[in-house]
Formats: structure tokens, sequence, C-alpha cells
């Protein structure tokens, strides 16, 4: 059975701008059915947007994104676990601790570029436990360092430089994986464009994340090319995958160019759990 769904969207208990109750009220006004909430890191905001949810009449799959070490931009989605104390629970807990010591280098690494901005600024904006790269690039968008939140990106927060001096834990790709399955969940590799691989290369990693237990790959997104969207249809037929997409909304005052997206989609296999 198909639904209308986004698999893919982030809340206030990460980077996003809307609170998990506040996105799933715009999911319900947009006719979406099925709201996976992806939050980066974190699983903080799963019980806010069930509850809402449920208020709403809309189905909420329990949604995290992890980043693997292995590649830049490499993104990892987990569907349906337990929210209790799992392999997952800690790792999360892991990563926050990363970002949360990451937060120090990125204004050591800003104030080298002459950028002078107080961390309280940052801290007040992003409110939830996670403190990513939008929070500073919407401050540094506020204070005129930079255009929008993508010039900030391509001047300081996502440049060779920046990569090469800021750094945070981040487990490989088989430990996310594993992670998730502890907490009884599925796996999707979400836009795999933006690693900039090789279409060989991709399916090579792909066929790997296949034998550690990769369910999907996210093959409808606002971004993609029509060969792309192909391309990845064509890999989870090879690879006996699902296909799964999603927007991947924050917010217009994050992503003005990205709108909470509805995809036509077979969703009853992700099993979402209590």
């Amino acid at each position: 059975m198909t639904a209308l769904a986004d698999l893919h969207t982030h809340t206030t208990a990460s980077d996003g701008q809307y609170a998990p109750s506040q996105l799933v009220a715009l999911a319900k006004r947009r006719g979406i059915q099925v709201l996976a909430v992806t939050d980066h890191d974190t699983i903080s905001g799963v019980t806010e947007t069930l509850e809402a949810g449920a208020s709403a009449g809309i189905r909420v799959v329990h949604g995290v994104e992890l980043s693997p070490k292995e590649h830049p931009n490499f993104h990892i989605l987990g569907y349906g676990f337990h929210t209790g104390t799992t392999a997952l629970s800690d790792l999360c807990e892991k990563l926050r601790a990363g970002r949360e010591e990451r937060k120090y280098r990125i204004m050591d690494f800003l104030r080298d570029q002459g950028v002078e901005i107080s961390l309280s600024e940052v801290e007040a904006l992003a409110g939830g436990e996670v403190i990513a790269r939008p929070h500073f690039a919407r401050i540094l968008g506020n204070r005129g360092y930079a255009k929008d939140n993508r010039d900030a990106f391509d001047r300081y927060l996502d440049s060779e430089d920046f990569r090469r001096k800021v750094t945070r834990y981040k487990a490989d790709a088989r430990a996310c994986i594993e992670a998730i399955q502890d907490a009884g969940g599925k796996i999707s590799l979400a836009h795999p464009y933006q690693m900039g691989l090789p279409d060989a290369e991709l399916e090579a990693l792909i066929k790997q994340l296949k034998n550690w237990g990769l369910d999907a790959i996210e093959c409808f997104y606002p971004k993609y090319t029509p060969r792309q969207q192909a391309f990845y249809l064509h890999l989870t037929q090879k690879y006996h995958l699902r296909p799964t997409g999603g927007s991947d909304f924050h917010g217009e005052a994050v992503k003005p160019d990205v709108q909470l997206t509805g995809y036509t989609l077979e969703t009853d296999w992700l099993n979402s759990v209590k």
C-alpha cells in the first residue's frame, strides 16, 4: 500500500527551523500522510513528533540521520527503531558529545578567518541539544559575513581548510548500520550524489553496504537530475533494495529553496515501533 510520504526532514532537535509539533502541522497542511523526522545524530525529537502525529492523523516513523566517516557528505538514514537504550542511543550520545566539542573548534576557526561572533548567539539560535553548521551559517548571514547559508558554507563552513582543521567524532558506516539494526530499525542511503563518487565507486559502496544490512536507497529527492534518479532506481532493482524519498526539509530560514514534499512511496515495510 502506498502513501504520500516525506521520509527525510529535520526539526529544532538538530538543525531544522521548526519544532517537531510545528513540522507535523505543516505536513498536515501539505497533505502528507507519512512523515519521518530524521534529525542529525539525535532521536530526542521522536516523542514529540509521535504525539503530534497521533493528534494530526499522520503516521510518524522514527528516524535519524547519521554521517559515516568514510566520505564527505555520506549520510545514512535510520527508520522505525526502538527509542529505549540501544546501541543507536549510545552512538547518538557519542556523536552529540563530538558536536559539543566541535563547536569550540568552529569558533576558533572562524576567529582565525577574521569572523567575530559569539558562541552564545549560536547556542541561542540552536535551542536543541545538537549544534550544527547551519546554526553557524545563519549567524554568519545575520551578521553580514555571508550573503546566505550557501555562501557561509562555501566561504567558511565547508571549505577545504575547514574540513582539514575542524573535525568531530564519526563512526564508520558499518557501525552506523549495526547500531540502527540493534535498535530494530531499517537503513537507507541518503542523497548519494552528495558524495560526488563516480557511478562505479558508488555502486561498489552500495554493494558493500547491502552486505552489512542496507535496506534502501533514497531515490526521490528534490535536487536529483533525471539521470541520477534513474541510476539509483536501477541500483535498488539490481541489489534488491527499497526506494525511499524525502525533501531534506530544514525550513525556509535554513534551506530557502527546499520545501516539504510528499512522494508516493510504499512505507508499510518500515514497521515503525514504539
